[in-house]
């Protein structure tokens, strides 16, 4: 089964800021066609952050030939999920995950209160049709007594309400291999997200290997502090398998698309996505463009 391929829309986040529907419009004739949003003012703006009602977004959407088939909510918070659902459901779109989460250092109980916030998540999505995806950083790699972070989630959220969103470039810097993720855990994966590291890069590939203690507390401002914004690079001119991955993914009874997503870049975002797009396109097999129109 090839792969379908989409954009995740922090990719270009200041150029939506600017100019939303040009952006919309230059990412549709750029061959982008299915989007995950990243609505990082939920609290504000129950949509994607664009500040609009879900009839125009949607309307603008469908002249375009786009659809937003993901979107994460940040903060998830349970407080603001019916508004943010219903958006969402407006929009035709039936997927939403978090965006990041942190969790102090060797405390199991905050985890395990995290995970019971995230199957209410999930069972509020799934009373409207939808589903709810957890997304990885590199963070949830540091262990809790004998486990990852990561895996108590995945021991005590419920498959049934709690899907998984990879992104392939954090597990890397968390010391990880996802394509291990993906065979333990076939069933519950249903998109990825997927960056690329540079082959000259100032930092190591894993973030544990002496830029991030592994028994630090690991809050926003260290992540913002040691990430080095230089370890980004157009998707599929880097050094990560990308190939590994997607044949990986092929195999995933349950996925839904994999959206590429571009953190940083010394280039401007449009042409930086374009890039990404074409080498995307050139280097790797068993991937699909999906046509415009809705999903």
């Amino acid at each position: 089964m090839d792969v379908r391929v989409g954009l995740q829309l922090y990719s270009v986040r200041r150029a939506l800021a600017g100019d939303p529907w040009g952006t919309l419009t230059q990412l549709a004739e750029a061959g982008f066609t299915r989007l995950e949003a990243a609505n990082h003012r939920a609290r504000e703006d129950p949509g994607v952050g664009f500040g609009v009602r879900a009839p125009e977004l949607r309307h603008q959407l469908d002249q375009l030939g786009l659809s937003i088939v993901g979107c994460h909510l940040n903060p998830l918070h349970l407080d603001i999920l019916p508004r943010a659902l219903d958006y969402q459901a407006e929009l035709g779109n039936t997927q939403v995950g978090c965006d990041i989460e942190f969790y102090p250092y060797g405390d199991r109980d905050f985890v395990l209160r995290r995970c019971e916030v995230f199957n209410q998540v999930g069972a509020l999505a799934r009373e409207r049709g939808m589903r709810f995806y957890y997304h990885n950083h590199f963070q949830e790699f540091q262990r809790c007594g004998d486990d990852y972070v990561y895996d108590l989630i995945l021991q005590h959220t419920d498959p049934a309400l709690v899907f998984l969103e990879l992104d392939t470039y954090w597990m890397y810097r968390g010391g990880q291999n996802p394509v291990d993720w993906m065979r333990r855990f076939p069933e519950r994966v249903i998109l990825l997200h997927q960056k690329d590291f540079p082959e000259h890069s100032p930092q190591p590939l894993d973030l544990f290997d002496g830029v991030v203690s592994r028994t630090e507390d690991i809050d926003m401002g260290v992540f913002d502090e040691r990430k080095d914004t230089r370890c980004f690079t157009e998707i599929g001119t880097g050094m990560l398998p990308i190939q590994d991955i997607v044949d990986a993914a092929a195999a995933l009874p349950h996925l839904d698309y994999l959206f590429l997503e571009q953190d940083h870049s010394t280039l401007p975002e449009l042409e930086s996505i374009r890039r990404s797009h074409d080498a995307f396109s050139a280097s790797f097999t068993g991937i699909v463009w999906p046509r415009a129109g809705r999903a």
